[in-house]
């Protein structure tokens, strides 16, 4: 993909404009990806898709038919996705696609929460209005995704994903990286809830005109009580 194509908040962040045209294709530039890597990108993708479902048993051996490689850097790429928590490794059992309880979503949802509330408080203080404006256009693009489930779920990750890099603390960003591939399981995702996709893009409303006004307490409230009503919703 040439850098032409990215939105803003999926570009490199040397970039200083989304639609510079001039920079290589990354594919061009970036260095390859050892297999067992390239093997746990698919095998996460296949789980996020739903082609593995959580709970599910994964047959290391149709898999590697499958792909065409060996069973070692099949094994590889389940030890990686074990330590993101979304494979589950059962002695004597094998590999297991990862199932969220309810106690599960409850906590994720909580640590969620007060890591990105307390990011949204950080860049209403100090991100620059070139910083702002970058978010505010994320957020224009999600005002379009209201009635496109898959584009605004992309866009909604995308959102918090560069106000948490703008925030400018790369252990909490990873952090919730982690956390955010987790929800991913979650059966009972809250934009998944009749009429959550609308009400999730008021509380961002609410979000931008805070982070635009500087203020800094109603940022982290409205970050936490959009947490609150997103856990809610998974309940119903």
């Amino acid at each position: 993909m040439s850098t032409a194509s990215w939105p803003c908040f999926e570009r490199p962040r040397h970039l200083t404009d989304c639609t510079v045209s001039s920079v290589p294709d990354a594919q061009a530039i970036a260095p390859r990806r050892a297999l067992y890597q390239e093997v746990a990108e698919r095998l996460r993708e296949q789980i996020f898709n739903r082609e593995l479902e959580p709970g599910s048993w994964i047959d290391e051996q149709r898999l590697s038919v499958e792909y065409g490689i060996s069973r070692t850097p099949l094994r590889e790429a389940l030890k990686v996705l074990a330590v993101e928590g979304l494979v589950t490794m059962k002695v004597r059992r094998g590999a297991y696609v990862t199932e969220m309880s309810r106690d599960d979503v409850r906590q994720v949802y909580h640590l969620l929460s007060l890591l990105e509330s307390d990011a949204a408080a950080e860049v209403a203080a100090n991100a620059t209005d070139a910083e702002l404006a970058e978010l505010r256009a994320v957020h224009e693009q999600l005002e379009g995704a209201v009635n496109k489930r898959d584009r605004f779920f992309t866009l909604n990750e995308g959102f918090h994903m560069l106000l948490l890099s703008l925030a400018r603390n790369r252990w909490r960003e990873q952090i919730v990286q982690d956390l955010r591939k987790m929800m991913k399981l979650n059966r009972h995702h809250s934009l998944f809830t009749q009429g959550r996709l609308a009400e999730s893009l008021t509380e961002h409303r609410a979000m931008m005109a805070a982070l635009e006004a500087r203020d800094a307490t109603a940022a982290a409230q409205l970050m936490r009580a959009h947490f609150d009503n997103g856990l809610a919703a998974t309940a119903s």
